[in-house]
C-alpha cells in the first residue's frame, strides 16, 4: 500500500465503455480510488452499489469515485448493467495501476496461496497527493467511511 503524503501514480485505463481515463484529468477534484478483486462477487457488489447510492453526496463534495480491478471492459459493462451502477470502473488486466498502487499481494484462501488484489481505497486530493489510504477495507462499510473522510478532510 502506498503511504499518505505521496504523489498518486498516474494511470491511463479504459472504463466500462472503453473510454480512456487518466488520473491527471481529475486535477482539481478529490478522487476516491478503490481497488477491488472481482466484478459481480458479493463484497465487490456491496462496495460498488454503496458508492453508487452515495454518489450524489460525493459529487456535492467535489469528489469522483473510480473503481479498478483486473476484470475486462466487457465484464465491467455487465457488472454496471446488472447492478445499475453509476460509477466509473476501470479495467486493468495488465496490472499497471494495480501494481503501481501496491495492491497486488499474496492472498491465502482455503489453505492455498495465490496472488490477487487486496481491497484498498485511496483518497487523493486535488493536487494528486494521497491523503488517506485504507487496506483490507470492509466492502459494505467503505463507501460511508470514505464519505465521512471527505467531511473530515474539507
Amino acid at each position: 500500500m502506498l503511504e499518505t503524503g505521496t504523489k498518486a501514480p498516474e494511470f491511463s485505463l479504459p472504463d466500462q465503455n472503453g473510454d480512456i481515463h487518466t488520473l491527471g484529468e481529475y486535477a482539481g477534484k478529490k478522487v476516491i480510488l478503490y481497488f477491488y478483486p472481482k466484478d459481480n462477487t458479493s463484497g465487490c457488489t456491496k462496495q460498488a452499489c454503496g458508492f453508487t447510492q452515495l454518489q450524489p453526496q460525493f459529487t456535492e463534495k467535489g469528489a469522483v469515485i473510480i473503481g479498478i480491478s483486473k476484470d475486462s471492459v466487457a465484464s465491467h459493462k455487465r457488472f454496471e448493467e446488472k447492478q445499475n451502477l453509476s460509477i466509473t470502473l476501470l479495467s486493468d488486466p495488465e496490472l499497471e495501476a494495480i501494481q503501481a498502487y501496491d495492491v497486488w499481494k499474496e492472498k491465502k484462501s482455503g489453505g492455498k496461496v495465490s496472488m490477487g488484489v487486496i481491497r484498498t481505497t485511496y483518497l487523493i486530493d486535488e493536487n494528486g497527493i494521497i491523503i488517506r489510504a485504507y487496506d483490507k477495507v470492509k466492502a459494505a462499510d467503505n463507501p460511508q467511511q470514505m464519505l465521512d473522510e471527505l467531511q473530515i478532510s474539507d
